[in-house]
């Protein structure tokens, strides 16, 4: 998947999406991409994994536009709660489509403007301490091919298309690692809220919980470790 077939799309409140047509499918909602980011794993998985543990160690299924990462790093950054970035990303988007992306009319900050752009422009498979409070390594590959650490984070933010575009993605064989690398009262975020996907998350072990979803989607879904 090349950047060529990739297009920017501006979504319901103003913030940037990308369209993949070789999919029919976006990166984020159509109904705001910045608003769903924060509602499904800021507020809704962060927020809530930070009332437990400190550090907070993330894993990511899918760094993508770099948009939750750099909304933790900000999260990290205003209630100075250490946090360790980890994502993975089988598809990279070049430097000249992410300079284009608008997020930066949304939080305001040059600060975050020069760190989100460090983000993508970093080394793959290299930890960079970004702050003293911020830890981040973006990994290149397949979460498919990675080989989980056991009981290692403390949040997932599962951000992969939808099931009906990336099937492979969305099986009881991957959540059942993405639990065992979880630590106990750890937790999974994601803005799908499918029958079948929470009756997969409870074959590997979840405890899954429906909450409200974002702006333009009635549910979202959180499982936890028990």
């Amino acid at each position: 998947m090349s950047d060529e077939k990739i297009h920017l799309k501006v979504t319901g409140d103003g913030s940037h999406t990308l369209f993949v047509p070789e999919l029919n499918e976006n990166y984020h909602s159509w109904h705001g991409a910045y608003t769903e980011s924060v509602h499904v794993f800021i507020e809704t998985g962060l927020k809530i994994a930070a009332e437990k543990f400190k550090p907070v160690h993330i894993f990511e299924v899918g760094f993508g536009t770099g948009l939750n990462a750099i909304l933790s790093y900000e999260f990290a950054r205003k209630t100075a709660h250490a946090v360790t970035y980890t994502g993975i990303e089988k598809n990279p988007l070049n430097m000249d489509l992410v300079a284009q992306l608008n997020y930066r009319d949304h939080w305001k900050d040059e600060n975050l403007d020069e760190v989100f752009m460090q983000m993508h422009s970093k080394k793959w498979d290299e930890e960079w301490n970004a702050a003293p409070f911020f830890r981040f390594k973006k990994l290149n590959g397949s979460v498919l091919d990675y080989i989980f650490p056991t009981a290692e984070y403390h949040v997932i933010f599962f951000d992969a298309f939808a099931p009906e575009k990336q099937p492979e993605m969305w099986t009881v064989e991957l959540f059942s690692k993405l639990y065992a690398s979880l630590q106990p009262g750890g937790m999974l975020v994601t803005y799908c809220a499918k029958g079948q996907f929470k009756r997969d998350l409870r074959s590997a072990g979840f405890e899954v919980e429906t909450l409200p979803g974002p702006p333009g989607k009635r549910e979202m879904v959180r499982g936890t470790k028990r």
